[in-house]
């Protein structure tokens, strides 16, 4: 049903909605509420009389009242319980809540305190929001598509449940992680809220705690496997496909086993990425290369230690291959120059039983053949570390304390400034804390993360911690895609966001500077991807034709501003 349309008044020029509900109804449409804020002509003429208090607020008052009680809620996981409902009564105000305090915010509608909201879903359930997907509905999925409150959605972002930051399976409650990267790609990038659609693929888990649970809210059996899962999934995407042409799904937290085979299956029929493989690729990349050039060190120089293996690690590691496959390095060279390690240690080409992306990412065993071996043959992290020398290492483990003392020191002992990302999320699953870093190399490191920090003090020096935050990759791409209504997704795109987002951050010698630029700049920083990755694909053909100005203004005019503008009411 059609909720509004946007008009514009010839005479006047005005800007204005048509709306199509009237009274309590139109109240509680979160997308369309004004609350406090309708007009005293608008509550006459749309039914509004007698359902408000007297008083009509300006947005200002109004949000002077939503941030005060945002810091009555006390802890993070009330916060976000507040900003929720806020969210569920009226986007515009939580959006313009957000934008204005965003670098305090993310970390609660996001990482961190989102994974507190996934682990207690069940428990912290308020109401439902988007659309919940199980193996029940098989053989009905149009119509399950067809409930949705979001008509014409332009990105659905999609989770299994199974790899929830580093949580792990999860169940039905991973929908928190769908809805938060939907109010980021708002936020973000101005996708607009009933363009936005959160699904969860509740496929069970195998998660005892939320099986033993009694209020457990999904589907209580053990996780779908092999032919079932992938019958499933292949339902779902054509009836994304019939009921949503236009729409981009981004696939969120599917296990390192089923990410990859997701991807790359589903990739040219639907318009879709995975955000952990391809985001968080575009994000470390731009990360070393800002650290690179903080060092002195060019990228084709580099050598780069990956400590973890999952859809993160890998799919990073094979960006970070790429990027120095454009920047000149031989194809023979790239196993020398980027070694990932997973929780057998060193992946190397002649282990026996690689297959899919850990083959893709396996050193060449020549480079390996001196060095000292585990009992089982593999080499463990702290003596790929003293003989590989890396400039950079990346932590995509959740394995807390992972980077010790002895292993900084060692990387340190054969690079002056050592980059360190230790991107793992949630905060307790980091891989080393930047004061650790900072304190160990006396202020030579070079640190980003995953989730934010505070920033550190060391020897008279401010040193900002640079967050790695995949919103600076993901609303950009899902912005430029939807403008120039791309057909695929190939990896140039990704390669593009990176380079938008380096370009981004600022080129300085201060030795504590940061690495990524500043959350309060988002908007801009999007905008700026969004444009780079339209232009990348309209040179790869994967979008029609147009010229650089057609997809400026295409990029521009998609962006939403949460401001409210007049409404009238349809004409019966």
């Amino acid at each position: 049903m059609k909720r509004f349309d946007a008009r514009l008044d010839p005479e006047t020029g005005e800007r204005y909605l048509v709306v199509y509900a009237r009274g309590a109804a139109l109240e509680d449409d979160p997308v369309l509420n004004k609350g406090t804020c309708f007009t005293r002509d608008e509550r006459e003429r749309l039914g509004l009389l007698g359902l408000l208090p007297a008083s009509v607020q300006t947005p200002a008052e109004q949000l002077e009242r939503a941030y005060g009680n945002y810091l009555k809620a006390g802890a993070d996981v009330p916060k976000y319980l507040f900003l929720a409902g806020l969210q569920d009564r009226n986007e515009h105000l939580f959006c313009r809540l957000v934008l204005d305090h965003i670098e305090e915010m993310v970390p609660i509608i996001y990482t961190p305190t989102v994974g507190k909201a996934c682990e207690q879903y069940s428990h912290i359930y308020r109401r439902a929001r988007g659309l919940y997907v199980t193996a029940a509905e098989r053989g009905k999925l149009v119509d399950v598509l067809r409930n949705a409150e979001a008509t014409d959605p332009r990105v659905i972002v999609i989770t299994d449940n199974e790899a929830i930051l580093g949580i792990g399976d999860q169940g039905v409650g991973g929908m928190p992680i769908a809805i938060g990267k939907l109010a980021l790609y708002t936020a973000g990038a101005g996708i607009h809220p009933a363009q936005c659609l959160p699904l969860d693929l509740d496929v069970g888990t195998d998660n005892p705690a939320r099986l033993d649970d009694p209020i457990y809210l999904g589907a209580r059996h053990r996780r779908l496997r092999g032919e079932p899962y992938l019958a499933l999934l292949d339902e779902l995407v054509a009836a994304i496909a019939t009921v949503f042409p236009r729409a981009l799904v981004q696939w969120e937290d599917f296990a390192n086993k089923n990410a990859f085979t997701v991807l790359e299956r589903y990739r040219r029929r639907l318009l879709s990425f995975n955000d952990d493989i391809q985001g968080t690729g575009a994000v470390i990349v731009a990360g070393i290369r800002a650290g690179l050039r903080r060092a002195g060190l060019a990228l084709t120089d580099a050598r780069v230690v990956f400590y973890g293996a999952g859809a993160s690690g890998a799919g990073s590691a094979l960006a970070v291959r790429a990027a120095m496959r454009a920047a000149g390095v031989h194809e023979e060279d790239l196993s020398r120059r980027v070694l990932v390690l997973d929780s057998q240690g060193l992946i190397v080409a002649d282990r026996p039983g690689l297959e899919g992306a850990k083959e893709d990412v396996a050193a060449d065993p020549a480079l390996v053949a001196q060095w000292p071996k585990a009992a089982n043959g593999s080499c463990k992290l702290a003596d790929v570390v003293r003989h590989f020398e890396p400039h950079v290492l990346v932590g995509v483990s959740g394995q807390p304390g992972a980077f010790t003392e002895s292993i900084i020191r060692d990387m340190l002992s054969n690079c002056p400034r050592p980059i360190v990302l230790a991107l793992s999320n949630p905060t307790s699953k980091v891989e080393v804390t930047p004061a650790e870093v900072i304190r160990w190399t006396n202020g030579a490191g070079i640190v980003g993360t995953g989730s934010p920090f505070a920033p550190v003090e060391h020897n008279g020096e401010t040193y900002t911690i640079g967050q790695g935050n995949n919103v600076f990759i993901f609303p950009g791409v899902g912005l430029g895609a939807t403008a120039v209504e791309a057909r695929w997704l190939p990896d140039i795109a990704f390669s593009a966001a990176a380079d938008a987002l380096c370009e981004s951050t600022a080129v300085s010698d201060a030795p504590g500077a940061s690495i990524y630029p500043p959350l309060s700049q988002l908007r801009q920083i999007s905008e700026r991807v969004a444009v780079a990755v339209g232009r990348a694909l309209v040179k790869a053909e994967a979008a029609p034709a147009m010229n650089d100005a057609a997809i400026l203004r295409r990029v521009a005019s998609s962006i939403w501003v949460p401001d409210y503008l007049p409404y009238r009411p349809a004409r019966s």
